[in-house]
């Protein structure tokens, strides 16, 4: 079958037929973590999004070249432009230096991501590594008269920029509105506007990030690295360009507005958003307690969880909702996606045992297949995927319970339809059918009930010597009404 792609494109908010500005070669920019942080469950959903993106991409043999940032410097406390550098202040406030601790939180970023099975990109660069191309470009918006220089800072002139192209053409903003909501702090900044945005800050005293510039020793916006870093990978106009839909605005229109300010060109052709993820119904935040890391959810360390889910549960969990819709999290969604996840893994391992049988009938897994590129051609829509994929759980459980017999043509249709979209581009890993797993699993089930038969028996003594000695190797136990679960710290 002819594979044709739709992708949703924010900028004409519609579906849109996908052709790469230079086929077969794609370029692809993903806005990155901000590494102050553990990453959390909104961090996995546009990291598992775009792996999706860029696993199908290649399974129709593109050569993508995926690149995903990290901001490392210029996102500041409370909007792009003011307060202090994220960053900067953990680094103060711990005694550190401020790459130590963007180091410290990229490994662990990195770390996460592998167990969620997300692919890394062709090119991960950090803001603070490309400050020199910030600054050439701040410098071309600058000649273009599209910024100002006002006390050793650069600000981006929207109501300027506005009169020769339009400023909101992403976010559908009003530029009017913009500015009369944000004239009366002018007189109280450097700006001309209040609505206008840093290019470049210039640091004070206490501002440990800071570089050389022609204006003055300071630190880029938080909008210019990703104009500056997506020009110098994938040129000055390239295929697709994600994020989170919170980034729409102002970081997403603003990067429009930088790239055509500069170079005089629309950068990107398919502007693609993920929806965010809610705690039972509530936005997450540390305010509202329910901000939890990936690894709260892996070890089950949270007052929210009932207990530890694996990561191939969160993908699966994520996968199930189409990329652009709200996705809520609650224990019973978590503990949903776990039984479907082990159903389908459990038939992925039965398909390799099944006999074929030649006399009988055509299944029609081909069917199944199209349906599958169908649900993926249509706006990489992995809920509609995994539904035909139960279809196909469905006809595996029913041979091997012997209801029904299945020729060798469809068998190897099958087993083809499970490699593909199970594995290669959902990217889910059967974590189910390891040996090693399994015994690891075993042993600590064993020494789980040695110590439960202790407490039962009032024998503190060795409850906690097991206990204290299983934490010498960074196992945690945690007791609970349904028992009793472990994890690795």
């Amino acid at each position: 079958m002819e594979n044709k792609l739709y992708i949703y494109n924010s900028l004409s908010r519609k579906k849109e037929l996908f052709e790469p500005l230079a086929a077969p070669h794609v370029g692809m920019y993903v806005c990155g973590p901000t590494v102050y942080g553990d990453a959390h469950l909104g961090h996995a959903r546009p990291a598992i999004t775009f792996d999706i993106v860029f696993r199908y991409l290649k399974h129709l043999g593109y050569k993508v070249r995926y690149v995903r940032n990290v901001t490392d410097v210029g996102h500041l406390e409370h909007d792009a432009d003011e307060g202090e550098d994220k960053i900067a202040k953990k680094a103060r406030l711990e005694d550190l230096e401020p790459m130590e601790v963007a180091h410290y939180y990229t490994v662990r970023y990195h770390y996460s991501m592998d167990k969620l099975n997300v692919l890394r990109p062709s090119i991960e660069p950090n803001a603070s590594g490309h400050i020199i191309e910030q600054i050439a470009m701040i410098q071309k918006i600058l000649d273009n008269g599209y910024a100002y220089l006002s006390n050793g800072s650069v600000y981006f002139d929207i109501e300027k920029y506005d009169k020769d192209y339009h400023y909101g053409i992403l976010s559908g903003r009003n530029v009017e509105e913009l500015l009369n909501n944000t004239r009366e702090l002018a007189g109280q900044s450097e700006k001309r506007n209040g609505a206008d945005f840093a290019l470049w800050k210039k640091a004070d005293a206490r501002h440990i990030m800071r570089w050389p510039s022609p204006w003055s020793d300071g630190f880029p916006g938080w909008h210019a690295e990703c104009s500056a870093m997506g020009c110098k990978y994938l040129g000055e106009q390239f295929d697709i360009h994600g994020g989170g839909m919170d980034l729409l605005f102002p970081h997403h229109e603003s990067e429009i507005a930088q790239s055509m300010a500069a170079n005089g060109k629309m950068p990107v052709r398919y502007w693609m958003h993920n929806n965010m993820i809610t705690i039972n119904g509530q936005k997450m935040g540390k305010s509202l307690g329910n901000a939890m890391s990936l690894e709260d959810f892996f070890a089950g360390n949270h007052k929210l969880l009932e207990r530890p889910y694996s990561p191939m549960t969160i993908r699966f969990f994520i996968l199930q909702a189409q990329y652009r819709s709200t996705l809520d999290f609650s224990n019973e969604a978590l503990q949903a996606a776990e039984k479907g996840y082990k159903r389908l893994m459990e038939a992925s391992e039965s398909v390799k045992t099944l006999v074929p049988d030649d006399t009988a009938e055509d299944l029609e897994i081909q069917k199944i297949t199209d349906l599958c590129y169908d649900a993926m051609n249509d706006d990489f829509n992995t809920p509609v995927v995994i539904a035909n994929l139960f279809e196909a759980v469905r006809i595996v459980n029913s041979v091997n319970d012997a209801h029904s017999k299945i020729n060798n043509r469809d068998l190897e249709s099958l087993k083809k339809l499970f490699d593909v979209f199970v594995f290669e581009i959902l990217g889910l890993v059967n974590t189910e059918k390891s040996d090693d797993n399994n015994l690891v699993d075993g042993l600590m089930q064993t020494i789980i009930d040695i110590r439960k038969e202790a407490r039962s028996k009032k024998d503190w003594a060795t409850s906690d010597l097991i206990r204290d000695k299983l934490a010498e190797f960074n196992v945690v136990l945690k007791d609970g009404k349904e028992g009793t679960t472990w994890s690795v710290k």
